[in-house]
């Protein structure tokens, strides 16, 4: 009787931590978003858009918006462009009420599988399926309409399982004629290619980009001069030379080059730029959709990131450019119970033994 009295004792013991819950509280943070990583992928161009909190439902707890959009600007500015994060990942439904909390918050551009009918955003909508193995829409990636944005999906952890990234996918983009963007980026850039002001006189063209105070980003915006009439020199206000830009860059930045209809240019909110020609001229201009008057836009939204560097870890070389959507992580807080288990194991189990010892001992003495 005294054999099972302690076999139940020393179970019960053991069996204990293992049926007592693992209690989840208050929310945690992703340190990387601040360090190392965090500060690398907002020199490249990536820009820190908002998911919501781990496990929750904007639908069902709208505070969670303004929330996610505060953790964010606590810890790192949204874009190089501007510090408040513009874009929103949300359900495929969104009611009435978290349609004005996005509003309320200052949220601009939301997708990207979104079926509810919206004018209140500029929706963006996944249409280059993801960077999953064997998951990308290739017939779409090599057969793209020009000026229009390829949105891919990313998720670099299911649960506990790894996501294999599809490398000929990633192989296609990172050699294609494309612009790497984000949501917030591209959304940006057309508005201002469409308040550059533009004005001449006989050999001269100003070119004129205002700053929007009311804007929450200040993007550079591109337009093509198409003229014949040899150019000399294009310099800011002050005189010096405006930068040149390459055929081959493919992330968005200040400067101009030729090309066969005339001159592509892209300008920084609050500059000024002259550009002299040869002789008078003639001449037409259009805003440009895409940087550097490049075929088409991508970018690659990461989901439910929780952890940047797991999200990251496959691109850091990668020229692509990403648009993370930031997930609050939850905070995993042990329950109070285990320690005091704990100890109890660690003072019962030698005292346990050395008893049965010594009951042994005095049985065989018997």
């Amino acid at each position: 009787m005294e054999v099972r009295s302690v076999g139940v004792f020393l179970l019960v013991i053991f069996v204990t931590p293992l049926l007592s819950p693992t209690v989840i509280a208050d929310w945690d943070d992703d340190n990387w978003l601040w360090n190392l990583i965090g500060p690398e992928r907002l020199e490249h161009g990536d820009e820190f858009a908002c998911h919501g909190y781990e496990g929750k439902d904007i639908n069902n707890d709208n505070n969670v918006i303004k929330s996610c959009k505060n953790y964010l600007t606590e810890h790192t500015n949204s874009s190089r462009w501007g510090v408040e994060p513009i874009s929103f990942g949300v359900p495929e439904i969104i009611t009435n009420d978290t349609v004005y909390s996005l509003k309320e918050s200052g949220f601009l551009i939301i997708g990207d599988n979104l079926k509810t009918e919206t004018d209140d955003f500029f929706v963006i909508q996944r249409n280059g399926g993801s960077l999953e193995k064997n998951a990308a829409n290739i017939s779409l990636l090599e057969s793209a309409e020009k000026d229009s944005l390829i949105s891919i999906y990313w998720e670099a952890r299911i649960f506990d399982l790894k996501v294999r990234e599809d490398k000929t996918a990633i192989e296609l983009l990172e050699n294609q004629n494309v612009w790497y963007t984000t949501w917030g980026e591209w959304y940006s850039h057309n508005l201002s290619s469409s308040r550059i002001l533009v004005n001449s006189s006989n050999n001269t063209i100003n070119l004129q980009l205002p700053v929007d105070f009311d804007s929450s980003w200040i993007v550079p915006g591109s337009l093509i001069i198409n003229t014949e009439t040899p150019i000399s020199s294009i310099q800011y206000l002050n005189g010096e030379n405006f930068p040149l830009l390459s055929e081959d860059s493919k992330s968005l930045k200040e400067g101009w080059r030729l090309v066969d209809e005339g001159i592509i240019l892209s300008i920084y909110p609050g500059n000024e730029v002259v550009l002299n020609f040869e002789h008078n001229l003639s001449y037409t201009y259009n805003p440009l959709k895409t940087f550097n008057d490049l075929h088409h836009s991508v970018t690659i939204v990461g989901h439910h990131v929780k952890n940047l560097h797991e999200w990251a870890s496959d691109f850091y070389d990668s020229p692509l450019i990403f648009t993370w959507l930031i997930e609050r992580p939850l905070a995993l807080e042990m329950n109070w119970r285990l320690p005091i288990i704990a100890v109890a194991i660690l003072i019962a189990t030698p005292l346990t033994i050395k008893w049965l010892v010594a009951r042994d001992k005095n049985l065989r003495e018997l």
